[in-house]
């Protein structure tokens, strides 16, 4: 009996050992989440730098760009004022080109002009040669029949030699004009050659110059963009670690409450322990009646504990008929189906985690206990659930995405098996499946804490 009685003292405390022992387990717990929640505080700080620092370099980037268009802009008007340019030698070349045709037409009459007046002074130099030259005009004069006659002669002679003067001399004029304006045509035309060779010469260049603008402009675009791009991973992200932020002050919420919980269990039991302890000397002398008493309460309270234990499994079983059993371990299978592609590159990009197809109406459950830290739909990742799970002083994010609906909300506290969504095909997807990313860590835009679930979870 006393042995018996020892016994039952020794299970009380040890029992009690176990729950005194409980809240340093729960208060490091608390410690771990605080030491998260001031890391999460710090990289939200950071990816605010990095935000500022990224409009920073997108401002300047467009500030660039404008000043590049309004380059292109100047360029553009020189390139119409060259053109102008050019339109204008074209046309004064083409009148050039006119004048030259009419000159051809006068050279052609000069010439014939020039023909017949070389042959008037042939005729005249032939004529001058059989005579002896002077002899001719003696006999006009000497053949005269009268005084009168003879005044006239001398005149006619007079006017012939006049008019052979006249010819010569209009003949060197007009060869001289002749020259001088073909000469002049000639120099305006390959004068407006030159120049128009010069603007077109130009024009290549501002043509040159405005590609390498455009060129610039589609760089700096190009820059924008990616830093844009950049900006919206970096706010997703920002978001994100706010609500881990949020998830993790709710965790640590809940660790104080079970931690108060745990102090008055304490001291309930201590309680217990004394009153049971009190009881167990004033019944020493009732031995055997006490222990069939005993015997009695531990065989009623083994068939209720498997009563109820039965109900539970049951009613589990029930509740996840349609999902994957919860497995033992520290992550379970977020959903029923096959795994249609693995953790790794993937169409020149970083799949950062795993994808699981199945069809018809497909539950997706908590890998782990945890707080949701974000409930949203994402351009990428359509309905989309992230969960913030703190195991072992070891911060985690599983990643729920492509959901067809979700039936938890920011804030909410899962358990580990516990639906959080239907599987679907929202977001940058093909065709049903489940995305399920896990991190050991915060989430971030780079995903550099992601790590391949297949090594967590047996799928």
């Amino acid at each position: 009996m006393k042995k018996n009685i020892i016994a039952m003292n020794a299970s009380i405390m040890i029992g009690l050992g176990s729950i005194l022992a409980a809240p340093s387990v729960y208060a490091e717990s608390i410690s771990n989440l605080e030491k998260q929640k001031e890391s999460i505080q710090e990289k939200r700080s950071g990816v605010e730098s990095n935000i500022s620092e990224t409009e920073k370099k997108i401002d300047n980037l467009q500030d660039k760009q404008m000043t590049a268009e309004d380059q292109i802009a100047a360029i553009e008007a020189k390139i119409a004022e060259s053109a102008k340019k050019i339109d204008a030698k074209n046309a004064e070349i083409t009148q050039t080109k006119k004048e030259i045709e009419a000159l051809k037409e006068e050279i052609k009459v000069l010439k014939e002009r020039i023909a017949k007046r070389n042959e008037v002074l042939k005729e005249r130099a032939l004529s001058f040669q059989e005579t002896g030259g002077d002899v001719n005009y003696l006999e006009v004069l000497f053949g005269s029949s009268s005084f009168g006659d003879l005044v006239d002669r001398v005149g006619a002679v007079a006017t012939i030699a006049e008019a052979d003067r006249d010819i010569l001399k209009q003949h060197e004029l007009d060869k001289k004009d002749l020259e001088e304006k073909q000469k002049a045509v000639e120099t305006k035309l390959a004068s407006l050659e030159v120049a128009k060779a010069e603007l077109l010469e130009i024009q290549k260049q501002q043509k040159q110059q405005k590609q390498e603008k455009d060129a610039l402009v589609k760089k700096l675009k190009q820059q924008t963009e990616k830093h844009e791009h950049e900006k919206m991973g970096l706010e997703e992200e920002k978001a994100n670690l706010a609500a881990q932020e949020k998830a993790i002050k709710s965790a640590i919420s809940l660790e104080h409450q079970r931690l108060a919980e745990l102090e008055a269990a304490r001291k309930k039991a201590a309680a217990e322990a004394k009153k049971r302890a009190e009881q167990a000397a004033a019944q020493a002398a009732s031995q055997a009646s006490q222990a069939t008493e005993t015997k009695k309460q531990s065989t009623s309270s083994g068939y209720s504990a498997k009563s109820n234990s039965s109900s539970s499994s049951s009613q589990s079983s029930s509740n996840v008929s349609q999902a994957p059993a919860v497995s033992s371990g520290t992550f379970t299978r977020p959903s029923a189906g096959y795994v249609s592609s693995t953790m790794g590159e993937r169409w020149n990009k970083q799949h950062a985690g795993i994808d699981i197809a199945a069809s018809g109406t497909v539950p997706v459950v908590a890998a782990a206990d945890g707080v949701v830290s974000r409930s949203y739909f994402s351009s990428s990742y359509g309905n989309v659930v992230f969960v913030t799970h703190s195991i072992g002083g070891q911060q985690w994010t599983t990643v729920y995405a492509h959901l067809s609906s979700r039936q938890v909300g920011e804030g909410a506290v899962v358990a580990k098996g516990q639906q959080v969504g239907i599987m679907g095909n929202t977001g940058h997807s093909f065709g049903q499946h489940l995305h399920f990313e896990l991190h050991k860590g915060p989430w971030n835009y780079s995903k550099s804490n992601a790590v391949n679930p297949l090594n967590y979870i047996n799928i």
